[in-house]
């Protein structure tokens, strides 16, 4: 076991029936609760006051106070009660409360940067895990051993002799670096977002190459941080190049299409586009693909190669409003007139249609059994579809129709037989 955590263990069990323990644990106490105050009141005067842009910062602070400030007064206590008595417990709760500081502060960070899920649950109670087995080793006198274990196994890279610890202090370094460069990033990130006089694609593009940006830089700081020569990296930038351009040019051209399709400008998150053959409203806009949702509330993942090497209908580029033509057949006795009167009105009483184009009716033609006429109307929410609104307006019309006596024909063939036989008086009717 660790002397130091021994040393402080025999304290306790010889101070436990005496006010030495009382005293340390009213401090431990006291601590405690005037830590939670100060939470609660940070925490209110945050919510009351403090302006949208800090509460983030203010937010991370906030969770680990709790821990911090206990730790504070615990030091004060312990400062205090060193002169007369022992103090281990005030040393051992000490511990407990930076490792309850340091789990308490990352697990805000993952939070904060990624949106929630399962693994994100499952990567926090892992991380807790860690921190709470390396005290565990700590306080048990294991960790110096298992340390000397690491570093006595060793094998050699090139010119250079690496060991086990070498290679865990550079992933801790690098998770360490990494970790920091996502949260200044996604920090950017929503700054960029709130920038309202810079274009919706030009932020998602900024906030993305910021995201990279700041993950290379950190890999690399946390290389050179370790000692390992930066200059390797080339052979493997070579070898990533070839990959590319020979069994990964399918990605590298979705992710190149992606940032064109980003700057150029021409698609944008809540357009309406078709991209043959899927009709629907624009969701997202990835690095890799398009998330296409349909009016039936499916999604499609559409590769950004197929909207920059294909034909796609963008029917909101410019303008949201949208037509939407319906065909009405009548016969030739109707009143013209009164029939295109009628389909006007009914569909000037739905509330989708616009004023503005206004509806119109036009004849299209006259075909072997009616009159074709063709309505054009316009909505402002093509998002909604139209299948709906057009079985309203067809209904209004039918019922119009049927109060002012205007006739729908249909279909009717006449048969005549030519140089027929003629039939005796008694021969029965086949007409038809």
């Amino acid at each position: 076991m660790n002397p130091e955590i021994n040393a402080v263990l025999q304290e306790l069990q010889a101070d436990f029936h005496t006010p030495t323990f009382l005293w340390q644990l009213a401090v431990i106490v006291a601590s405690l609760l005037l830590a939670w105050s100060i939470n609660g009141l940070l925490r209110a005067y945050v919510m009351r006051n403090a302006p949208e842009s800090w509460k983030v910062g203010i937010g991370g602070v906030n969770r680990v106070l709790f821990p911090l400030s206990t730790l504070i007064f615990v030091y004060i206590g312990q400062a205090v009660l060193d002169r007369w008595q022992h103090t281990g417990m005030l040393k051992l709760a000490a511990t407990l409360l930076i490792a309850m500081a340091v789990i308490r502060l990352v697990v805000y960070a993952l939070r904060y940067i990624f949106s929630p899920g399962s693994w994100l649950r499952a990567m926090e109670s892992a991380i807790a895990s860690t921190v709470w087995l390396i005290l565990a080793l700590h306080l048990s006198g294991f960790l110096p051993e298992i340390q000397s274990v690491l570093n006595s196994v060793s094998f050699a890279v090139g010119k250079r002799e690496v060991t086990l610890l070498l290679i865990l202090q550079a992933l801790l370094i690098i998770l360490i670096t990494l970790f920091g460069a996502l949260w200044l990033s996604r920090m950017v990130e929503n700054r960029l977002m709130g920038a309202a006089q810079l274009n919706m694609n030009l932020r998602v593009v900024l906030s993305k190459v910021v995201r990279v940006l700041f993950s290379l830089i950190a890999v690399l700081m946390a290389l050179s941080a370790v000692g390992l020569d930066i200059t390797l990296l080339s052979v493997f930038g070579g070898a990533l190049g070839v990959g590319l351009g020979f069994g990964l040019q399918k990605i590298a051209s979705n992710y190149a299409s992606g940032f064109i399709i980003l700057l150029d400008d021409s698609v944008h998150i809540g357009d309406i586009v078709t991209v043959e053959p899927h009709y629907g409203i624009v969701s997202e806009l990835r690095s890799r693909y398009m998330v296409l949702r349909k009016l039936d509330n499916t999604e499609v993942i559409i590769p950004n190669e197929s909207l920059v090497t294909n034909v796609m209908i963008n029917h909101s580029m410019t303008d949201r409003k949208v037509r939407v033509q319906m065909s009405v057949q009548v016969s030739y006795q109707t009143d013209l007139e009164l029939a295109m009167k009628l389909m006007l009105e009914a569909a000037r009483t739905q509330d989708r249609v616009l004023t503005d184009p206004e509806p119109k009716v036009l004849v299209k033609g006259f075909a072997d059994n009616g009159i074709d006429l063709l309505m054009n109307v316009w909505i402002g929410d093509p998002e909604n579809g139209s299948g709906t609104l057009q079985s309203e307006i067809y209904l209004d019309i039918w019922r119009a129709f049927k109060k002012h006596n205007v006739s729908i024909p249909y279909p009717q063939r006449e048969v005549r037989i030519l140089n027929a036989e003629p039939q005796p008086p008694d021969a029965p009717d086949t007409t038809i």
